[in-house]
């Protein structure tokens, strides 16, 4: 039993549960226990094994006896009776952009659609498109989502796997022949998406670490098994090799395995100009007759600085202008996790949150954050409870109330207003002047071209009340493509309006792109490093929003939301009266 099948059976339970038209207040609980065994720090397994999970905020006793019985014995009878009760096939739907519950149960009952390939005959006979409550759009998107599931069927999500991986690593760290464990790959170089994961040991006994690696409890099947290297497919699906290596061949291999291989090549080309051959190995020379001493590596730093270079931090190892930076000794001092000292763009239950307002605070509190901004959604999405004028009032004085319980913590007052399809915004500026700071989001009319788009941000950019951009290119990444914009212009437009830009770090999104964030830093753009945190959990992705951001080559100067809450409280400020 893992950490990963407990939150499995959790969330599934709270699907199937919200297929059945449960209450959502039940549903609600599941979803949210799921989330605190995400993100607790302790042995939660061994806890529940024990049934010592008494105490631990949002598991309740009867969620604490059932995770006992699932802990213990392998599987829960209410959620093997819950899934009996559906076609195997059904849960496949629920992994596709734009079908909930209700559609899916819709589709379910009154055409016999039990698994994707039903749903697509039943899109591809225009069936679909005459039941009440779809039509032939949503049709349309239906197929359009099953292509994109097919095309990144072998793809996971960044921050979907990065418990899996520690899991992974840490089981490795126990093993008595194991000196040194290192993740590569695009994991490592924390790409938002990755086929498959590599691992690293460094061991003097490289077959049985290599056996032993196959019988992990997250593994389903075994690929391959040699003497150095183990190949296995894990229960979620995902590819998984381990290569088994000696402590002096450890940093060259995690040097190598890390990549990228455009990285790696142009590393390879500078150790030739410098009579040096480089491989997962080590070191050698290219003359035989050279007999000056090779660099000694004891880390992989070391590799870098034998070829005078400044180490090259592994998000940046894309060949994007890194080895020419690092020759000059030019890279930046990139950004940490522990550099953020706030964050904007969460949600509560006022509108689609699963967690009240104090509960946001608390766990914001517990992050060691000095200040927090939350933003829920405006009367236009309807679809996430929006706050109208009126409700969003009353939220501003529980906020005013709570913050005077605070001696050194803010809850800054804001909404995510929905960018509307002509550019203007949810709320009027009487409104929007009443709160601390503006994020506006689109959430509808995607299919506006490119020039439309981008106008339509500009639009709202130019709007003094907008403090940053949310989630600027709608992607949810395996799920839903990008609508169509303009990154220079919108960037261009950030910078003429000192918009700040949300590198939004919720795992689905990760938006902006990294590829985009040394173009907005060069710009001046500063960026918020937000989680779109919709429960306590979601601000733990913080975590990841600094990895991603590193990717983007930006320091903590780069990012708004490092700033202590003195100067965040100035900074909010004077922002708006600047821009006036």
């Amino acid at each position: 039993m893992t950490r990963e099948l407990l939150i499995d059976v959790l969330d599934e339970i709270a699907l199937l549960l919200d297929l059945k038209g449960e209450n959502p207040f039940k549903i609600r609980a599941y979803r949210q226990c799921a989330e605190t065994i995400r993100q607790y720090d302790g042995a939660i397994v061994a806890l529940a094994q024990k049934n010592e999970l008494n105490g631990i905020k949002g598991i309740g006793e009867a969620l604490q006896a059932k995770l006992h019985e699932l802990a213990t014995t392998g599987t829960l009878e209410f959620h093997q009776q819950l899934r009996a009760e559906f076609p195997e096939g059904l849960f496949e739907l629920f992994d596709l952009q734009g079908l909930g519950p209700k559609k899916i149960k819709a589709l379910h009952d009154q055409l016999g659609v039990h698994d994707l390939i039903s749903l697509k005959a039943a899109c591809e006979n225009h069936s679909i498109a005459k039941l009440v409550g779809f039509g032939a759009k949503t049709q349309e998107k239906i197929l359009q989502a099953i292509d994109l599931k097919s095309r990144f069927a072998d793809q996971f999500l960044l921050g979907g796997v990065s418990m899996l991986v520690e899991e992974i690593l840490e089981l490795l760290r126990m093993h008595p022949e194991v000196t040194r464990v290192a993740v590569a790959g695009s994991y490592r170089r924390a790409k938002e998406t990755v086929h498959d994961l590599d691992f690293l040991v460094a061991t003097r006994e490289t077959k049985l670490v290599c056996e032993d690696f196959t019988t992990l409890p997250h593994v389903a099947s075994i690929i391959a098994c040699g003497e150095t290297k183990a190949s296995v497919r894990l229960h979620n699906g995902l590819m998984c090799d381990l290569r088994a290596v000696t402590n002096t061949q450890f940093p060259f291999a995690l040097q190598y395995f890390s990549g990228s291989k455009e990285h790696n090549v142009a590393l390879r080309s500078l150790a030739l100009k410098r009579g040096l051959s480089l491989n997962e190995y080590g070191f050698s020379k290219t003359d035989p007759d050279d007999l000056t001493p090779l660099p000694t590596v004891h880390e992989e730093s070391e590799i870098y600085q034998a070829l005078d270079l400044q180490p090259i931090p592994a998000e940046l190892r894309e060949n994007r202008g890194e080895i020419e930076a690092a020759a000059k000794n030019a890279l930046p001092r990139l950004i940490e996790w522990s550099n953020l000292r706030g964050t904007f763009h969460n949600h509560t239950t006022a509108s689609d949150g699963i967690d009240s307002l104090a509960a946001m605070a608390e766990e914001a509190l517990d992050l060691g954050l000095e200040y927090l901004g939350i933003a829920d959604h405006s009367k236009s999405s309807f679809q996430a409870n929006g706050l109208d004028e009126e409700r969003l009032m009353e939220q501003i004085k529980a906020i005013k109330a709570l913050n005077a319980t605070y001696q050194k913590f803010r809850i800054f007052s804001g909404s995510e207003v929905d960018i509307l399809k002509d550019g203007s915004l949810d709320f009027s500026d009487e409104i929007l002047q009443q709160l601390d700071y503006c994020v506006a989001s689109v959430h509808q009319n995607f299919s506006l071209n490119e020039d439309e788009m981008t106008q339509r941000m500009c639009r709202a950019m130019e709007n003094p009340h907008v403090t940053m951009i949310g989630h600027l290119t709608g992607r949810l990444l395996l799920k839903r493509e990008s609508y169509a914009i303009n990154h220079e212009k919108i960037i261009d437009c950030a910078a003429e309006t000192r918009t700040i830009l949300e590198l939004n770090c919720s795992p689905m999104r990760l938006d902006l792109d990294w590829r985009w964030l040394r173009r907005a830093r060069d710009r001046g753009v500063l960026i918020s490093i937000n989680p779109d945190a919709h429960s306590r959990a979601g601000l733990h992705h913080l975590a990841l929003g600094a990895r991603v951001a590193r990717k983007g080559w930006l320091t903590r100067q780069d990012v708004i939301n490092t700033r202590k809450l003195d100067q965040m409280i100035s900074f909010l400020t004077t922002a708006k009266a600047e821009r006036m």
